[in-house]
């Protein structure tokens, strides 16, 4: 006779603090597999939770899809030990901040561009508490072993191979902004890991150069992340740019780290890990991360430790820290000698933001506002995905007030501005338009209806929305 299994009170309780039901917790789970690319997933539903809280332990990659779906309901970390649950050999591991650097590029990079290993990265779930940061000394470390960097007999590596690095990037960096994380990621990352890898190892005369070098490979390795990050590849993302950081440091480039850190809180807050996202955001506007920077760049990273104040219900800093980046940005000059990384940061950016800030504030009038006032002083053309967020975003808030036909004509012209954009985020945009328009195609609406089908149409996916759409 088989042993009788034993209630998971672990999770039991935990699922008792999210206010959730079973069926709950199921469509949030599949939602949250969708994002992962885990589509054998797909299918569950009320009977499988039901059945994990009665001792069935669930396999793959389940136990941390489960964590990261109750992490983002309850704000704060769910271990898999936490639930009763054991972890998977694919749950990333603390960053090792000591190992060597030019070893981590290579390794990952390695493991990036070569398909079968990159399948089993794509396995590994993103974790809040992979990424503790590390201190001023290690930083100071990170500086002194960058300065000792140099091969003898190694190729000279000058102030025109940091130029043509700088100038792909801005390629990359502008298809990115166009077209999506989806297009070129795997040219970027092939790039970073043989030529500017290779630029990495060479032989500097000039120290100057060599600090501008890893500064530019920290911003290609960003590039490999946040691409990825768009394109819903999150633990992919988390180390390239961990792996950024620790360029930035060897650079002893203050300002490239806060970017970067900026970019991870912006992950933090999309994947809903709320105290995560304050306490990257609120690094990233630190020290010399900060006052070593460019106006607009300050603005950049000022905004999003907004954002990261607004989720953890801080509404007052947060109305306050925007109005920071609002003078910051206001401080920028034509002839200020700005870094490339923050061409995409103006007006348009700053409204986008600022309206994310608002809307998680709870003030959906004022982000409507500063979404439409996004929308009418980007460049289309040029920012062509964060236009598609910006509208699917500004939609979203619309229905919220109860204005579906303007709703609808927002989200037809998100689904217009996706033509041709290869992205994760855009994907979820989609999603959530379907999702939002279940009451209405409940109701016989027609236009509804027709809507549904041009976002399932870019999805090209058969998953019910009911169960693929965002809770409450």
């Amino acid at each position: 006779m088989p042993e009788a299994r034993r209630r998971n009170v672990k999770l039991a309780a935990v699922l008792d603090e999210t206010s959730w039901s079973h069926a709950q917790l199921a469509m949030a789970f599949v939602r949250v597999a969708i994002e992962h690319g885990a589509r054998e997933l797909a299918g569950v539903g009320r009977s499988h939770v039901s059945h994990w809280v009665g001792g069935t332990q669930p396999s793959g990659r389940a136990p941390e899809l489960l964590c990261e779906t109750l992490s983002r309901r309850l704000k704060r970390v769910v271990t898999p030990q936490e639930i009763g649950l054991a972890a998977t050999s694919d749950s990333p591991g603390p960053v090792d901040w000591c190992a060597d650097t030019l070893v981590t590029l290579a390794e990952l990079g390695s493991a990036d561009v070569d398909m079968e290993r990159r399948r089993a990265l794509g396995t590994a779930v993103y974790s809040a508490a992979a990424l503790v940061l590390p201190g001023d000394a290690w930083w100071q470390r990170m500086a002194e072993r960058g300065s000792r960097r140099s091969v003898p007999g190694a190729r000279r590596v000058g102030r025109g191979d940091v130029e043509a690095v700088r100038d792909m990037v801005s390629a990359f960096s502008r298809l990115d902004q166009r077209r999506g994380g989806g297009h070129a990621r795997t040219a970027v990352v092939q790039y970073l890991v043989s030529d500017v890898a290779g630029y990495l190892t060479g032989r500097y005369g000039d120290d100057g150069v060599r600090r501008q070098m890893f500064s530019a490979a920290s911003e290609l390795a960003y590039l490999s992340g946040w691409m990825a990050f768009d394109n819903a590849e999150h633990p992919v993302a988390q180390r390239y740019f961990s792996l950024a950081v620790k360029l930035a440091a060897e650079a002893d480039d203050a300002p490239m780290a806060g970017h970067v850190l900026r970019a991870m809180a912006h992950q933090a807050v999309d994947l809903g890990h709320a105290r995560g996202a304050l306490e990257l955001s609120a690094a990233a506007v630190e020290g010399r991360r900060y006052t070593e920077a460019t106006p607009r760049e300050r603005a950049l990273t000022g905004v999003v430790h907004a954002r990261g104040l607004a989720v953890t219900g801080q509404r007052a800093a947060a109305a306050a820290a925007l109005l920071r980046a609002e003078d910051d940005l206001a401080s920028a000059r034509p002839g200020d000698e700005e870094p490339g990384r923050v061409f995409f940061f103006q007006e348009a950016s700053l409204a986008h933001q600022t309206a994310c800030t608002l809307r998680d504030s709870g003030d959906l009038k004022g982000a409507a506002g500063q979404f439409r006032r996004s929308v009418r002083t980007r460049k289309a053309s040029a920012f062509t995905r964060t236009h598609a967020l910006t509208l699917g975003n500004l939609g979203s808030v619309q229905v919220r007030q109860g204005d579906f036909e303007e709703a609808r004509r927002t989200w037809s012209q998100a689904l217009d501005a996706m033509d041709g954009v290869r992205s994760g985020r855009t994907r979820q945009t989609a999603r959530d338009i379907r999702a939002g328009l279940v009451p209405f195609r409940k109701r016989g609406v027609r236009e509804a209806a027709e809507l549904d089908a041009r976002a399932a149409a870019y999805l090209d996916e058969s998953v019910p929305v009911e169960r693929a759409g965002r809770l409450p």
